[in-house]
């Protein structure tokens, strides 16, 4: 398609700004803005070349002082990079905020009383509106749970649900992240940096805190709290500074306050846990775990681990410790299981859902299976339990020969894939040189759920910073940007 000849595009900095079908979080056509985009873009084509590269090297630097890097694995190069960051930020209306916040309350809801009933009756399994084979065959499955009376029911108290923009404008989950979500750290730091770089813009637009999500986080972790334990010590689990959100971990601990610890931090003793300090033992109350189930029990789960804490599941049966994200969350986050969540929130909350689904195909059915096979150009297949953009074919990008590749892994082990339409997902404009162009992105806001569900208005914008890319994940060649709830 040509660029758009309209006077919006005869500046130099949109030269190689080209609309396609997908939608486009700036421009609404030819010749029109979305309204609440115009201040935004008159000020950033009202600076000067050398003045927009002299405050991207600002955000750069700032980012570089903080130390927030993040680790890419299986690169001989070196692996700690910065952040990349564009500094064009993403606008969402209240009106839109208003429909993601209740779909996003509605989804934790359900999938909290799905992991409770699960673990506990099985009425949804009875029922047969969840196929019993897909929770059971689910690598997340801890069967060590069965039974178990989890602290105010709640199994997820930190959400990362990814959403993207359809063409029609309307947002749709692509996926849960239940376990351990990461990426917080950098919703926070963008804004700080976009508030000190274009103080101006910020306070014109009338947008949304979300300066206050540690303290919401703190408060949520504190509520979870076993019984008796009116002034909880509450700790981070890290696996440690080799892992590729340590920045992160670090960074929430500080503005949290409380201490972050490393498995061979803790101890237990009579199924409670103790953190090793200088002046002796001090009994811990509340994890807040950034190490997945397979390495947080070397006793309960994986023997090789050395991450973990021996005897931890047992002080959390006892109930003399919570953990958030509880045990077993993973099911919910499985890819296969995705498909049944809008199922799953009619039949909890006798409601239609919100936020819907993307199309999925489960391979483990022989019709939708043989559809997948036969159409793998122009489909995106997935490893259910792979996350980082790893573990996937987007067809319509793919060789022949990773296409073959692929049928052989699904025909070997259907229930480890699925399968969904290729969806050009919105676009925003970024700073690349000099030129504004658009590029692909997602947001990633971040739930809480405690005494109540609360959402800091936001959340992380990643962007596919590859031209043509639709792989928006930091270990794959991705940025992120700021993202503005307005208040009105």
């Amino acid at each position: 398609m040509h660029p758009t000849q309209s006077s919006q595009f005869e500046h130099a900095a949109l030269k190689n700004y080209l609309l396609d079908h997908a939608y486009d979080e700036m421009f609404r056509g030819q010749s029109d803005l979305h309204r609440h985009c115009e201040p935004l873009l008159d000020h950033f084509l009202s600076l000067p070349s050398e003045e927009l590269q002299r405050r991207k090297q600002a955000a750069d630097l700032s980012f570089l002082n903080q130390g927030i890097t993040f680790t890419v694995y299986g690169r001989e190069e070196g692996t700690e990079k910065i952040f990349p960051y564009d500094l064009i930020p993403r606008i969402i209306t209240a009106a839109e905020w208003e429909t993601v916040e209740h779909g996003l309350t509605q989804r934790i809801t359900a999938l909290n009383l799905f992991l409770r009933d699960i673990y506990n009756e099985g009425r949804i399994l009875d029922d047969g509106i969840v196929p019993r084979e897909v929770v059971y065959s689910c690598k997340h499955y801890r069967r060590q749970m069965m039974g178990l009376q989890v602290p105010r029911n709640v199994y997820i108290a930190v959400c990362g649900t990814d959403l993207i923009r359809l063409e029609s404008g309307e947002f749709v989950v692509l996926e849960d992240n239940l376990r351990v979500p990461s990426g917080v750290s950098y919703m926070l730091t963008n804004r700080r940096v976009m508030k000190r770089i274009f103080p101006q813009l910020f306070r014109s637009y009338n947008v949304r805190p979300i300066e206050q999500y540690t303290q919401l986080l703190l408060g949520t972790l504190r509520s979870l709290a076993p019984e008796g334990r009116p002034e909880p010590n509450i700790v981070l689990l890290s696996p440690g500074v080799f892992n590729s959100a340590y920045f992160e971990h670090a960074y929430l601990a500080r503005q949290m306050g409380i201490e972050l610890v490393e498995g061979r931090d803790l101890v237990t003793h009579d199924n409670v846990v103790y953190m090793r300090t200088t002046i002796g033992l001090r009994r811990v109350d509340v994890i807040y775990r950034r190490v997945d189930d397979d390495f947080i029990d070397p006793l309960a789960f994986r023997g090789d681990s050395i991450l973990g804490v021996a005897g931890l599941f047992n002080a959390y049966r006892a109930g003399n410790v919570t953990l958030a994200n509880a045990f077993g969350t993973g099911v919910a986050d499985d890819k296969a299981l995705y498909a049944y969540v809008p199922d799953i929130i009619k039949y909890y909350l006798s409601e239609e859902p919100v936020l819907k689904n993307v199309e999925t195909y489960l391979l483990t059915r022989p019709k939708e299976r043989q559809h997948v096979l036969a159409n793998l150009d122009k489909l995106v297949v997935k490893a259910v339990g792979e996350s980082g953009g790893y573990g996937m074919l987007i067809g319509p990008q793919s060789t022949k020969a990773q296409r073959e590749e692929f049928a052989r892994k699904i025909e070997a082990d259907p229930r480890n894939y699925i399968a969904q339409p290729t969806i050009s997902f919105s676009r925003a404009p970024c700073l690349i040189g000099d030129e504004l162009q658009p590029r692909h992105v997602d947001l990633r806001p971040y739930v809480l759920y405690g005494d109540k569900v609360t959402i800091v208005p936001g959340g992380l914008t990643r962007v596919a910073l590859n031209q043509g890319s639709l792989v928006v994940n930091s270990s794959q060649g991705g940025g992120s940007k700021d993202t503005w709830v307005l208040s009105q």
